[in-house]
């Protein structure tokens, strides 16, 4: 039976800990969000704290004090910390962010987090103990639960994606159906038939509408029905879609890539296979980072200022948490550059 919750000023942290079965050394370190419990400790320990109303001494603090400014700003990806090195993108966006947070003084508390759960737990315990003013959420999935539990804990977040995945909350999303249509209109213009795309997790919102637009466009040109391969956006699937791709009876002519890193480690394997691009294969990546002017030949992109995107995404945020509101609409569309990948086709 569910114990009637007390005011939080007669709950100590022994009975939270007696009710979590932990010490109240873990109680602390679950509430304060630090290292050296579980994720299953923590959400235990959280479980409790909920149950019995209680809260660490720091937010009941916060909550006691009208003038307390807080200014920290959250940022929770679900992806391997090693993974997340590697990716040009997320060192973009986050370094947009900071630009924006270090103009106001304000601090991104970053975290990295196995999956959806444990996403949910770090942004619960950052608005219980008002570490937080606000947050920025990314990855959207088709029917995110993030939404509903947001929503419940009352925290200002802006989503980082398309209107149709995030439920409502305040959004910032690139109109990456119009660039996918785009890159798939400008490799058939270069006189590519039998085009291909290597993809991101297929329970990513935005590798779905992506998917779609890409293979509705192929459709409308009258193209061979085009191959898609999910992967999980690493160089190392990147590099084994584009074996199998161009290991295949009916080999692709041009590939589109989901990210940059793919499309270094796909050019690479074309290299090894003996594959001559862009005479015999058109490569076309995305999100146009350092990474596509340096490899030989440099690739060609479909161009987003990541950068910007997450200044952007920032600025609105700090809208929301100072005013109550904030616009929400499209960033720029990415924009084809080509280079040395695409060619027409033999």
């Amino acid at each position: 039976m569910t114990r009637a919750a007390r005011p939080a000023g007669k709950v100590t942290i022994a009975e939270v800990a007696q009710l979590a079965g932990v010490s109240k050394g873990s109680v602390s370190l679950a509430m304060n969000d630090k290292p050296g419990v579980s994720a299953a400790t923590r959400r235990k320990v959280r479980e409790a704290a909920r149950e019995l109303g209680w809260l660490p001494n720091q937010a009941a603090r916060s909550l006691s004090s009208a003038t307390t400014q807080v200014s920290n700003v959250g940022l929770v990806i679900a992806r391997p910390a090693r993974m997340l090195g590697l990716e040009p993108f997320y060192m973009e966006f986050v370094s947009g962010i900071e630009s924006v947070l270090a103009e106001r003084s304000h601090s991104l508390l970053l975290r990295l987090v196995r999956d959806v759960a444990e996403e949910i737990d770090v942004l619960d315990g950052w608005s219980r103990s008002r570490q937080i003013s606000g947050s920025v959420m990314v990855d959207f999935t088709l029917d995110d639960p993030r939404v509903a539990a947001v929503a419940a804990l009352g925290l200002p977040v802006i989503a980082v994606g398309h209107p149709d995945l995030t439920g409502g909350l305040p959004s910032v999303w690139t109109d990456d159906a119009a660039a996918v249509t785009e890159a798939a209109r400008y490799l058939a213009a270069l006189g590519h038939r039998r085009l291909a795309r290597v993809a991101g997790p297929a329970r990513l919102g935005h590798t779905a509408l992506r998917s779609e637009a890409f293979t509705r466009a192929i459709a409308d040109l009258n193209l061979e029905p085009a191959r898609i391969l999910t992967t999980d956006f690493s160089g190392e699937q990147g590099a084994r879609a584009t074996r199998a791709l161009l290991s295949s009876a009916r080999r692709p002519t041009a590939i589109l890539y989901d990210n940059d890193i793919m499309a270094v480690a796909g050019l690479s394997v074309a290299t090894e296979m003996g594959v001559p691009v862009p005479a015999e294969l058109s490569l076309l990546a995305w999100d146009d980072s350092q990474l596509c002017r340096l490899t030989h030949p440099p690739l060609s992109a479909m161009s987003h200022d990541v950068f910007a995107f997450g200044a952007e995404v920032t600025r609105r945020l700090m809208d929301l948490v100072g005013r109550g509101e904030t616009e929400h609409g499209p960033a720029p569309t990415p924009v084809l550059v080509p280079r040395g990948t695409t060619a027409r086709a033999r």
